[in-house]
């Protein structure tokens, strides 16, 4: 880790066809560290913003059978300390409201509480645009608490100075990233009042000027869906993104839009957090302990509750894939995948072609 030189290996190849060994992988400070039958062989660092909190299982691939696996020194449960002494501050932790503006899109971006070198490259890269900096379009970073203290304290500092930060108060989990999505939507309509809300990640740059300019090519009053959207897509049933048939019973997923950038008119997003206060809107799904669990996909979530509002009242959905999924084509709308690195060349691009 960090060496200028290659190392020379000096000791045979440590793996050999049918033979047993024993590989160690431990979990260092600064990144992973290998070793076969006791001896170092590799390390690596961890991607930029990880923790080891955010590591959700081990995978392993290959023509390899695994006799048996020990794993030690396991990481505990959240912290048992109680999340409300964190959000006696929260009035000051929350962005401050938008007065006198007639704000046209509300942008909230979906990020993870240890994710701060996103944050700042989305902030010196296309949250810089005329069109943000007079307020006429909103975006704020949308983060729940972490497990660690310390950064909940970063979090804190880091909301004040900014201002930029909604702190939403539940312990942060992949699994209740449905839960930040409604709140972008509450955001949107009640403290921001704009006319569309757009979720988005904080790895997605977007060009503001040109998503505003398709939403205005939608006739005024009609209700919009906008996005790169899936239609007839059947769930998968293995890998990262599996859902079993306790979860989703249907072959095929309603019409949604890929979650890292997306538009709904303001009605359809009142809509949300009206049934949502109801306890109307489906966000849960029913197991076979009956036991009642959140669905886990947001974006098809979206995608479910604007076909429920579709049911009475018209919703124009606009398909494009402009709101790009891995990278950047002309005339882009959104990329995703983009690292800090190329978020800020991306905006260096714009500024000067």
């Amino acid at each position: 880790m960090g060496r200028k030189k290659v190392v020379p290996i000096d000791w045979p190849y440590p793996f050999a066809e049918g033979k047993l060994f024993v590989l160690t992988i431990s979990a260092g400070l600064e990144g992973y560290h290998v070793t076969v039958d006791g001896r170092h062989v590799t390390s690596f660092p961890y991607r930029t913003g990880f923790a080891l909190e955010d590591a959700t299982g081990l995978s392993i691939n290959g023509d390899v059978d695994v006799h048996s696996i020990y794993a030690a020194s396991l990481p505990t449960s959240h912290p048992s300390f109680a999340p409300q002494m964190h959000l006696e501050l929260l009035p000051q932790w929350k962005a401050p409201p938008i007065l006198g503006v007639n704000v046209e899109l509300f942008i909230g971006i979906l990020s993870a509480g240890n994710h701060f070198a996103e944050r700042m490259a989305v902030r010196k890269s296309w949250m810089q645009h005329k069109l943000i900096k007079s307020s006429h379009v909103v975006a704020r970073f949308f983060v729940a608490l972490h497990g660690r203290k310390d950064i909940n304290v970063e979090i804190k500092k880091e909301a004040e100075y900014f201002g930029d930060i909604i702190i939403v108060p539940y312990m942060d989990h992949y699994d209740l990233v449905v839960l930040k999505t409604i709140a972008i939507c509450e955001y949107g309509i009640r403290t921001v009042a704009a006319k569309y809300i757009m979720k988005c990640d904080d790895d997605t740059f977007v060009r503001v000027d040109s998503v505003i300019s398709e939403a205005r090519q939608v006739q005024s009053g009609k209700s919009l869906y906008m996005g790169n959207m899936n239609y007839h897509h059947k769930p998968l049933r293995n890998g990262k993104w599996a859902v079993t048939y306790e979860e989703w019973v249907e072959d095929e997923y309603p019409t949604y839009a890929n979650g890292p950038g997306y538009i709904v008119s303001s009605d359809i997003a009142r809509f949300i957090v009206s049934e949502f206060e109801r306890q109307k809107l489906k966000i849960t799904l029913l197991t076979d302990f009956d036991l009642m669990q959140l669905f886990k996909m947001e974006d098809v979530s979206m995608g479910m509750w604007v076909e429920q509002f579709n049911s009475s009242r018209e919703v124009e959905y606009v398909h494009s894939f402009k709101f790009c999924q891995f990278g950047c084509i002309e005339d882009y709308y959104t990329a995703h995948y983009q690292s800090p690195r190329q978020m800020t060349c991306m905006w260096d691009k714009l500024q000067h072609q």
